[in-house]
């Protein structure tokens, strides 16, 4: 594959996965990474164009959830120091860790993560409302913490870590799930921003793959939050946690062969 076919197939999968993953609070940084490392793009650059996409697909997408007041402010201001720390610091030390390394982490990453989200195509829905819950210390806390793991992962993986945020918000703080799915895009900005300023001190950036794949990402991001406000994202998380498989494989071989 020649260098403008790889980039056509970088810009069509980049808007394919920034449609799909808005849907459901996400910037899509845990395909992004693996998209570009299997089209051949060298793990770094991979890392940081998926942190940059990440930060257009969650601003996109979120400007939607922001009209439809569906963005838990104050809970994602307490998330904004620890994960933007925490993925200022992954990002910095990304060139410090064995390549290797980071393949077999992109490879248990998506596996793990696929799997939770093949799984939640059987789980029951419940019945919500769209304002926050209160939070108390301790949960308060629990964020700053969560929030600094899931940054530093972020920052190293090039991930928005969406796909911990919203669970998390979900099945620990009790927020709605439209509400989680909003509050995530704000949160993945800080998160992704942090992450590319880490990058940014350690390596450079592709701006002409950046260019391309992030007007994609930007309408992607857009139409599929737009969406997401009308359909049921269940048989899509299970049908995208497949292919998370599929890329867990191809790297898989890749550190095998």
């Amino acid at each position: 594959m020649d260098i403008n076919s790889t980039l056509i197939m970088a810009v069509i999968f980049a808007f394919a996965i920034a449609f799909i993953f808005s849907m459901f609070g996400q910037g899509g940084g845990s395909v992004y990474s693996p998209l570009l490392i299997t089209l051949g793009y060298a793990i770094l650059l991979s890392t940081s164009t998926s942190l940059v996409l990440n930060l257009i697909t969650s601003l996109s997408a979120g400007y939607i959830f922001y009209k439809k007041k569906m963005i838990d402010y104050k809970t994602s201001l307490i998330f904004a120091p620890g994960i933007s720390l925490g993925a200022f610091a992954g990002g910095a030390l990304s060139k410090s860790f064995d390549t290797t390394v980071l393949l077999w982490v992109f490879v248990v990453f998506l596996v793990g993560v696929g799997a939770r989200m093949i799984y939640s195509y059987w789980e029951k829905g419940k019945v919500e409302d769209n304002k926050p819950l209160q939070l108390s210390t301790g949960k308060i806390v629990l964020i700053a913490v969560f929030g600094a793991a899931v940054g530093f992962l972020a920052g190293l993986l090039g991930v928005g870590g969406g796909i911990f945020i919203v669970p998390f918000m979900v099945y620990v703080l009790k927020s709605p799930t439209k509400i989680a799915a909003g509050s995530s895009h704000l949160i993945i900005s800080f998160s992704a921003l942090a992450g590319i300023i880490g990058h940014a001190t350690s390596h450079h950036f592709d701006l002409p793959l950046i260019l391309v794949t992030g007007i994609a990402v930007l309408i992607g991001g857009n139409l599929g939050a737009r969406i997401s406000m009308k359909i049921n994202t269940k048989m899509i998380k299970a049908g995208l946690g497949l292919i998370m498989w599929v890329f867990a494989i191809q790297i898989l071989i890749k550190l095998l062969g």
